[in-house]
């Protein structure tokens, strides 16, 4: 019996990067970092519950540029993450699946992530009073 070479199965080297690829590997990774941002969540509300040292601790860290830069990711990933969801929401409606619509409402949920999550922390940092 012959031993036949059989194709291998395409691999992400051979396929050519596009915004719908990118889109979905950024939902994943920002339902991961969800994920792991709500139990930093919960120890803070743990924190606001038990009050006084406890508080001040939790509050200190998230002052810290360190803090502030993990906020602002976790802000990135909810927003990120809702506005796709959204979108995932249209396409189970059956509403968006041509290709131009498809790159389209990708463009848009780029560009709006980036627009509310400026525009919380613009208004988180005092800036419209």
């Amino acid at each position: 019996m012959t031993h036949r070479e059989r194709p291998l199965s395409p691999h992400l080297q051979v396929y050519r990067w596009q915004l719908t690829m990118v889109m979905s590997i950024l939902h994943r990774a920002t339902g991961v970092a969800l994920s792991v941002g709500v139990f930093a969540m919960a120890w803070w509300l743990l924190a606001v519950a038990a009050g006084g040292d406890s508080y001040a601790t939790a509050a200190e860290y998230l002052a810290s540029p360190f803090g502030k830069f993990v906020l602002f990711g976790f802000s990135l990933a909810l927003v990120y993450h809702l506005l796709n969801g959204l979108r995932h929401l249209l396409w189970d409606a059956g509403w968006g699946f041509d290709i131009p619509d498809v790159y389209r409402s990708g463009y848009s949920v780029a560009v709006l992530t980036v627009v509310f999550t400026a525009a919380i922390w613009f208004v988180a940092l005092g800036g419209a009073a």
